[in-house]
């Protein structure tokens, strides 16, 4: 047998020529099996992740848009909402006066129905008094005189 004692690490042979022409067939099959697909993967996740940093961008601003449309209504609601209360406020004040108008007549004609009735019990009264003080005072008379006056 015929020992080769070779100190080199590669030596460069028919060998070196076949690795070297398996090696470039694995890079191209790796290179069509796994490298493309995980770049067109990552290719599109990335154009995915762009789409939806412009639709979140794009619901922001419809957002915003939106906001400021409720707040230019709620600018006008509440505006109409503070002229039909000065209205209403008016409607009432108006109508406030013309109840205080209606109380003070009704008051007025009770006070002169009142005061009516009275004059008629005060003449009455009178009329009773003037009665009740002849007849006492022919009596208190009649003690004093100690005789019956003729009337």
């Amino acid at each position: 047998m015929h020992i080769i004692s070779n100190i080199a690490l590669i030596s460069i042979n028919e060998t070196l020529l076949v690795q070297l022409v398996s090696f470039l067939i694995f890079l191209f099959i790796i290179n069509r099996i796994m490298f493309r697909p995980l770049q067109n993967v990552r290719s599109e996740r990335a154009n995915y992740m762009d789409q939806i940093t412009m639709d979140t961008v794009d619901a922001i601003k419809e957002l915003e848009s939106l906001i400021h449309k409720l707040k230019e209504q709620e600018s006008e609601v509440r505006k109409k909402a503070l002229e039909l209360k000065h209205e209403i406020e008016e409607s009432g004040s108006v109508q406030a006066a013309e109840m205080i108008a209606s109380a003070r007549g009704q008051i007025e004609t009770l006070k002169e129905t009142a005061e009516a009735e009275v004059e008629v019990q005060i003449s009455e009264a009178r009329k009773h008094i003037q009665k009740e003080s002849e007849t006492l005072a022919v009596n208190i008379m009649e003690k004093l005189l100690e005789r019956r006056l003729a009337s």
